[in-house]
């Protein structure tokens, strides 16, 4: 991997942009609401993307995302934010039709032929998910950052919420979490070289083909675990119904993330998400370095499904190709219980 332009140095300079926390995102949209009959999906749910029904058989979905550099190697941080953006379209059983860039160029400190990588990196993942780059719109920025406006088509009919989940479900998670414990460490060197290669391989890798598989099963909900954590995310998937269950012992973490939180390595993202959990998780664990993981700030993770409990098995057997490994049965869907997330 080419580390000439240390990408990640100048973000840590500038202060790595920090995602919105829920509870501030959610009060912020509060007084927004849709008013077409159309919208199918709008900004006043938790869901991972806009659905906007164009006719019986055919809706758009449409997103928006970008993020700074997470990897020094200006290549792998476009296909990383490329497949960022791309897995909201995936986590909602969506297909890429096209995108357009978005990117704040840090002309100081990132040279046009780094630029030119980023941008090559996301046009590969585009291009890798059936999708077509169309153009996009480049702004100079203080601090370098990059995403895509996506927009797919689904069927109406074929929308996978994320409230959706019905108790006797079990929870599939496809990627491992960890990844904002290191890729803080990326920024700091404290992770040698194969390490990285690890982390940027999963971050890179797309929701794609997960999300074409999961048509295959009985799936009632989904979303991807990006900046809010997998018991954030976890949150926003539960309604006055249903509680989640997670085995702590289950969920596929990057096993380096666990002496590196140890250590106090803990993005700023990772910190808020845990003050927000505190109302609405049931710990009933001790281990606070899990705590910490559980509420971790992903870059690119994978999806969190809700599936008929005779599914999952298979599910996971058939995703395992495409999930280095990692794609595991994490939970269960209960009846309400006093607290949406019970952690055991």
């Amino acid at each position: 991997m080419n580390n000439e332009y240390k990408l990640t140095k100048f973000v840590q300079a500038a202060g790595c942009a920090a995602k919105m926390g829920p509870g501030d995102l959610k009060q912020a949209l509060c007084h927004l609401k849709a008013n077409n009959e159309q919208v199918l999906v709008g900004f006043d749910t938790s869901d991972d993307a806009g659905i906007y029904q164009l006719s019986d058989n055919l809706a758009l979905v449409q997103t928006v995302d970008f993020i700074t550099p997470v990897v020094d190697d200006p290549y792998i941080y476009g296909q990383i934010a490329a497949a960022n953006s791309l897995s909201d379209v995936f986590a909602m059983g969506g297909e890429v039709k096209t995108a357009l860039n978005i990117v704040g160029f840090d002309s100081a400190n990132v040279s046009k032929e780094a630029l030119a990588e980023i941008l090559r990196g996301g046009f590969e993942k585009v291009k890798e998910c059936g999708g077509s780059l169309l153009g996009g719109h480049t702004i100079q920025t203080p601090e370098m950052y990059y995403g895509l406006s996506v927009t797919g088509i689904i069927h109406p009919n074929d929308v996978k919420r994320n409230n959706g989940a019905r108790p006797g479900d079990l929870l599939v998670l496809t990627k491992p979490i960890g990844m904002g414990i290191l890729t803080t460490a990326i920024k700091r060197d404290l992770i040698d070289i194969n390490l990285i290669k690890h982390c940027a391989e999963i971050m890179a890798s797309l929701n794609y083909i997960p999300s074409k598989i999961m048509k295959k099963f009985r799936v009632n909900s989904c979303t991807d675990i990006t900046g809010f954590g997998l018991l954030g995310h976890a949150f926003e998937c539960t309604n006055e119904n249903i509680s989640f269950v997670i085995d702590s012992n289950s969920v596929p973490v990057v096993k380096e993330a666990f002496d590196l939180v140890a250590q106090g390595v803990l993005p700023g993202g990772s910190k808020r998400n845990i003050k927000f959990c505190e109302d609405k998780v049931n710990f009933n664990i001790e281990n606070n370095n899990m705590k910490s993981i559980l509420c971790d700030a992903q870059t690119s993770g994978g999806l969190l499904v809700a599936i008929n409990k005779d599914d999952a098995k298979e599910f996971v057997k058939e995703i395992q190709d495409f999930s280095f490994g990692y794609a595991k049965i994490i939970g269960e869907v209960i009846p309400k219980d006093k607290l949406p997330i019970i952690v055991n």
